[in-house]
């Protein structure tokens, strides 16, 4: 069936599922009709966004428009239902943002992620406040056009990119990690902002502050019970998942509840209480039962927002100036982000492909815009300027993610053209020294351990003889200066590229190893790997890893001398553990836990 063909059937679908709530009798103004059809117009819309590969948030804003009274079917119309299908999502949604906030992950930051997180926001805002006065925006007479745009469009979407990285299995790498620890600050940043919002209208210093104090005694006050109260109480109800439940619910509404009764906003409350829960224990176990009601939440904050969007018809510059504006967001990633990650010596791919990854705008900005039109700061068009800005940013976003190799691969090279090398790329002199007897093609887990193996064989010292053998080439400057304090020699590069290869004296290698799977590998494989020692180096002995038996076979086949399969060499070496935990006595058990707690301890992985 083709796409036209499902549209068409979908489109039947939704409005046969509709038809019984529009004739409830209450012509469709009911709370609970419009939460039907909103919920019903999510699902046909989500089933799209999903044959095309778009991100759901994208199909959840489309479905409001499609039964909204601007540009749809007008099936919604009562504005107070949209208000509070829109309030509800709203808080939930902060809530559960805060539950995801690991502040724990900060204090194990590198240089590259604290610093390129406190500046990128501010170089952002900086940047959107040029471009955005440009444009025409300013401050004054109760508007504040100019800070809303140039705030938001330095915010990023968590829930867009994480999906992406998830999906691509790049969260992992040092790219991805200092993406993930960017939209962590990026979080901070939406607090404070948060925290300013309620005073903008009167912005004393003197009110400013006392906002902060007051911000600051419920945050001291929610981690004080979350530290000492809420252990108790979740120990007791973890058992049973409706009290979780509950229970969670409960929390986050006591300190929205405070938080309002401080002057402070409700949706700042939520989000303080999703954060103080989670840094006790319980909160996975709490995400894992609050997760069943957020699709739902917030499913309905943004077919609430769709409502909202006006006719572009109407308002043709507001569209054009998105359109402009979206361009703007992603440029200033570029010019806030890599500048940073570069200077700090993260080479052209790693600084590249965070910028690629942030270039987009945030659910969180939605939100702040939401708030700031309810407190007459903004216009129904600066709202609809984000709304369309957000549209744009994903769609663009999402292709400019799932082609960020060959993307980043094409800027890196015009960047090396006109004078921003990357690293290594200035180390010809040493092509003819380079070469090594054992050569290791990526480092990630699999090669920390096998070095780690290595130097507790040579005693927990390499040998100056095993030093001079060894070479690694990896992208990953974060792993070099690791390697380097250990003797080893590294070549910055990319493993898919013939020249980096040729540069590291591949054909002076007597055993290439690479145990990098291939879902992890971008742009290339172990197969590749495979022809290209062969073409280069036909004496080489070869190592590399496969996921299934029949990959494996037909590395085999391409030629290698032996293919690793760690989920093989697991089972073999659990098979014989079972054996043995069998049938040793408790004191034999003992032993053998402590012996692997004692290896364990003694191991120096560079990669965690």
């Amino acid at each position: 069936m083709g796409l036209a063909c499902r549209v068409a059937v979908l489109s039947a679908f939704f409005i046969l599922l509709s038809k019984p709530l529009l004739a409830s009798g209450d012509g469709g103004s009911g709370l609970v009709t419009s939460v039907g059809i909103a919920i019903i117009a999510a699902t046909v819309m989500s089933f799209l966004g999903h044959m095309m590969r778009q991100p759901l948030l994208l199909a959840y804003i489309a479905a409001g428009v499609l039964i909204g009274p601007n540009i749809g079917l007008g099936l919604v119309t009562d504005a107070s239902d949209i208000e509070t299908i829109s309030h509800i999502g709203l808080v939930l949604l902060l809530f559960l943002i805060g539950l995801e906030i690991d502040i724990k992950k900060l204090k194990e930051s590198g240089r590259s992620l604290v610093v390129t997180g406190l500046f990128q926001f501010i170089l952002c805002v900086l940047l959107g406040l040029g471009f955005f006065y440009l444009l025409g925006f300013t401050v004054g007479g109760g508007r504040y056009d100019l800070i809303y745009l140039a705030a938001c469009c330095a915010l990023s979407s968590t829930a867009i990119v994480v999906k992406l990285l998830y999906g691509k299995f790049e969260i992992d790498t040092l790219a991805g990690r200092i993406t993930l620890g960017v939209l962590v600050f990026q979080d901070i940043w939406a607090i404070i902002l948060l925290g300013i919002q309620p005073n903008l209208a009167n912005p004393e210093i003197l009110m400013i502050l006392f906002s902060f104090l007051k911000g600051g005694v419920l945050v001291v006050f929610a981690f004080l019970l979350s530290k000492y109260l809420l252990p108790r109480l979740f120990r007791r109800v973890s058992k049973t998942p409706e009290l979780v439940l509950v229970a969670s619910l409960g929390w986050c509404f006591f300190i929205c509840g405070l938080a309002g009764y401080l002057g402070l906003s409700l949706e700042m409350g939520a989000l303080i209480a999703g954060i103080s829960i989670s840094t006790f224990p319980y909160n996975l176990d709490v995400m894992a039962r609050v997760i069943n009601i957020r699709d739902f939440f917030v499913t309905l904050f943004f077919v609430a927002l769709g409502m909202q969007i006006p006719n572009p018809m109407g308002s043709p510059g507001v569209l054009a100036t998105a359109g402009i504006a979206s361009a703007f967001l992603i440029v200033s990633r570029f010019l806030a982000v890599y500048p940073v990650l570069y200077s700090l010596r993260n080479g052209n791919r790693v600084s590249l492909l965070t910028s690629i990854n942030l270039s987009q705008i945030s659910e969180f900005s939605l939100v702040i815009t939401a708030l700031g039109m309810r407190a007459g700061h903004i216009g129904q068009d600066v709202m609809s300027l984000v709304i369309f800005v957000f549209v744009i940013t994903s769609v663009v976003s999402t292709y400019m993610i799932n082609y960020s190799d060959a993307l980043q691969k094409t800027l890196g090279f015009v960047l090396g053209r006109v004078g921003f090398g990357d690293i290594g790329s200035h180390d010809e002199g040493e092509r003819e020294e380079a070469g090594r007897e054992i050569m290791i093609l990526g480092f990630h887990r699999n090669a920390s351990s096998l070095i780690s193996e290595i130097v507790e064989a040579d005693g927990g010292v390499l040998s100056e003889d095993m030093k001079g053998r060894i070479m690694v080439v990896d992208f990953n400057p974060e792993v070099h200066s690791s390697l380097q304090s250990l003797g080893i020699k590294v070549v910055y590069g990319d493993v898919g590229h013939l020249d980096t290869l040729h540069h590291a004296g591949l054909e002076k290698a007597k055993l290439v190893i690479s145990t990098v799977p291939d879902s992890i590998l971008v742009g290339t494989d172990n197969l590749t790997f495979i022809r290209h020692i062969r073409r280069m180096n036909p004496g080489a002995r070869i190592i590399v890893t496969a996921e299934s038996v029949q990959r494996a076979l037909k590395m085999y086949t391409e030629g290698a001398d032996y293919v690793f399969m760690p989920r093989i060499l697991t089972a073999r070496h659990l098979v014989t553990m079972m054996g043995e935990i069998l049938s040793a006595d408790p004191a034999r058990l003992k032993a053998i836990a402590r012996d692997e707690t004692e290896a364990l301890a003694r191991r120096h992985e560079i990669v965690g």
